[in-house]
C-alpha cells in the first residue's frame, strides 16, 4: 500500500515483491525560478496490500512548476484509489479523463502505464502517445522495442485527453526472471546521434547493446545517459528500468493476513478526508488469488 515517486529529480533503486527498479529524473533547468518545484516528466511506483500488484507510471506532461506539481499530486491520488486493481483499465480511463478535461488549458500528457503482477510475472502496458519500451530477453540477450502487439493487432498508441475512451488498449508481456524494460521519456529518442539525426528508438537500442552491460543493471541508465551525451540538455529526463527479479511468486500468510486491516485503514483514512479509499476490484484472480495462490494463474490466462 505504498507509492513512491513525484515530480523531483531522482537517481535512485527500489525492490519490490518480484521486481528490482532503477529510476533517474532531471528536470531540464531545475534550478530556474520557472521550473521550480519539479519537470515536466512524472514518475510512480506503487504496491499492493499483498505486495503482488505493482504498478508503474512514467508520464511527460505539457510544462513545469507548480502546475506540474498539481498533476502529479492528483496522478498519485488516482495510484491511490487504484492500487489495488489488478486491472489498470480504470486507472488509465481515469488519467485520460483528467487531461480531456485540462486540454482546454493546454494540458497534455503522454505516459506509459504498467502493471507488474509477480504471481505470473505477467507485464500488461498501456501506451499513451509515449516513446516505445525496450525490452531486454534473457533468452536471446539482446535488447529490443517492445513490440505492441495483443492478438495479432497492433495496440492503439494515443495521447492522454486527446479523446475519449471507451476501453484501454494494452498489451500483455511475459517476463522471465532477469528480463528488463526501460521506460522513458521523449529526450532519450529525440537527441542527435553522431550523423546528427535523432536517435529515435532504435538508436537508443544500438547504445544499450553496445555500451551497457546487462549483467549489471544498477549501471545501465547512467551508462545509456553517458552515450547519448550533450544531446539531453534541452528537456526533462526521465529513465525507468525494472527487472523482474523471480521473488514475490508466493504471498507470505502475513501478508495476506494484513492485506484487510491494510485495506481497512485507508477506508478510515478516506473518510477523514486524507486520501482516496483503496478497495480492490473484485476479480477471482486479484481477490481469490490473495487467499489462494492457484487463483493468481487465472490472470495470465485471461487474454490467451
Amino acid at each position: 500500500m505504498e507509492i513512491w515517486g513525484g515530480c523531483d529529480p531522482a537517481d535512485a533503486n527500489v525492490s519490490i515483491p518480484g521486481l528490482d527498479a532503477w529510476i533517474y529524473s532531471r528536470p531540464f533547468c531545475q534550478a530556474s525560478d520557472e521550473t521550480q518545484g519539479g519537470g515536466g516528466d512524472i514518475y510512480y511506483l506503487s504496491s499492493c496490500a499483498t505486495g503482488r500488484i505493482n504498478r508503474l507510471l512514467v508520464a511527460d506532461v505539457s510544462g513545469h512548476g507548480q502546475a506540474v506539481q498539481s498533476v502529479a499530486v492528483s496522478l498519485r491520488d488516482m495510484m491511490r484509489r487504484f492500487i489495488n486493481y489488478l486491472d489498470q483499465s480504470r486507472f488509465v480511463l481515469a488519467m485520460n479523463n483528467q487531461f480531456a478535461a485540462s486540454a482546454k488549458n493546454g494540458t497534455f500528457a503522454t505516459a506509459v502505464v504498467t502493471t507488474f503482477f509477480s504471481p505470473t510475472r505477467t507485464l500488461s502496458v498501456c501506451n499513451a502517445g509515449h516513446p516505445p519500451p525496450i525490452v531486454w530477453r534473457v533468452a536471446t540477450k539482446e535488447w529490443s522495442v517492445l513490440d505492441p502487439r495483443q492478438g495479432g493487432e497492433r495496440v492503439a498508441n494515443i495521447p492522454l485527453g486527446i479523446m475519449d475512451l471507451d476501453d484501454c488498449q494494452q498489451f500483455d508481456v511475459d517476463l522471465e526472471v532477469g528480463d528488463m524494460v526501460l521506460v522513458y521519456t521523449d529526450s532519450l529518442i529525440e537527441a542527435r546521434g553522431p550523423s546528427g539525426e535523432m536517435l529515435g528508438p532504435a538508436g537508443v537500442v544500438g547504445l544499450l547493446t553496445t555500451h551497457t552491460d546487462a549483467a549489471k543493471p544498477e549501471t545501465i541508465i547512467p551508462t545509456l545517459l553517458r552515450a547519448i551525451g550533450g544531446g539531453l540538455d534541452a528537456d526533462d529526463v526521465t529513465a525507468l528500468l525494472l527487472r523482474a527479479s523471480g521473488t514475490g511468486a508466493t504471498t507470505p500468510l502475513k501478508e495476506r493476513l494484513l492485506a484487510p486491516v491494510r485495506i481497512f485503514r485507508s477506508a478510515c483514512r478516506s473518510l477523514l478526508g486524507k486520501e482516496p479509499a483503496a478497495f480492490p476490484d473484485l476479480t477471482l484472480a486479484n481477490v481469490g488469488g490473495a487467499v489462494v495462490p492457484r487463483l493468481n494463474r487465472l490472470w495470465s490466462k485471461r487474454s490467451k
